[in-house]
């Protein structure tokens, strides 16, 4: 089964480019567009795309509140990759924050957004450590959000989810945690889904965002 996508974009030229590189895979499909965040809803509820690739600023509803709402109302929502044409932009961070499964630029080449495409469909994060810690740099609260701390608190991560958190804010893949550890990839995974569920995140983004919202790992 090919992995269904629908666009989501205000510009026209944007959406063909991105359907013209995405529906050259023979693995994905485009399924819909939409030229604004207001349609996603009933669109993703009629065509249960897998990936929503959608811009991060529209002039109705834009990309943040669009995620909010798929991930409030829709019955097992797609995987949402935030495509932006600027990697340091508030809209970004929020768009993260509000559940947002990662982001890509809009300057990608073509072989980077089908990656992120089949990366983000296959249930994976999409995050670039120095831009993520620097979005948390100058957006974030550095530890000031109250209920990201209290969660951190209640979460009581052993040692070892503590130092795969920390690796996971890095932007360490799951290999490369057991590589760094000296463990198997399944080890890895076991701790990275014992994390996710001690901290209610739906991903590694949400458990990312939430230690650096939490103070537990410095966003410098």
């Amino acid at each position: 089964m090919p992995v269904t996508v629908l666009l989501v974009d205000d510009e026209p030229l944007v959406r063909a480019g991105l359907r013209a590189v995405l529906e050259a895979q023979p693995d994905i499909e485009v399924v819909g567009e939409a030229a604004d965040g207001a349609a996603v809803i009933p669109l993703v509820r009629r065509l249960r795309p897998d990936v929503v690739a959608m811009d991060v600023r529209m002039p109705l509803l834009d990309g943040i509140e669009a995620t909010r709402a798929l991930l409030r109302t829709v019955d097992e929502p797609p995987r949402i990759l935030v495509v932006t044409t600027f990697e340091n932009d508030e809209y970004v961070y929020e768009a993260l924050r509000a559940g947002a499964d990662g982001f890509l630029l809009k300057r990608a080449r073509p072989a980077e957004i089908v990656h992120a495409v089949r990366l983000i469909a296959e249930g994976e994060s999409l995050l670039f450590p120095a831009s993520v810690r620097q979005l948390a740099a100058e957006y974030g609260e550095g530890g000031g959000n109250r209920a990201a701390r209290a969660a951190m608190e209640r979460a009581q991560l052993t040692e070892r989810e503590a130092e795969v958190l920390r690796l996971m804010a890095r932007g360490l893949s799951n290999a490369e945690i057991a590589a760094r550890l000296v463990v198997g990839t399944e080890t890895v995974k076991s701790h990275v889904s014992s994390v996710l569920a001690k901290l209610g995140a739906r991903d590694r983004t949400q458990a990312v965002i939430a230690a650096y919202e939490s103070g537990f790992v410095a966003p410098g």
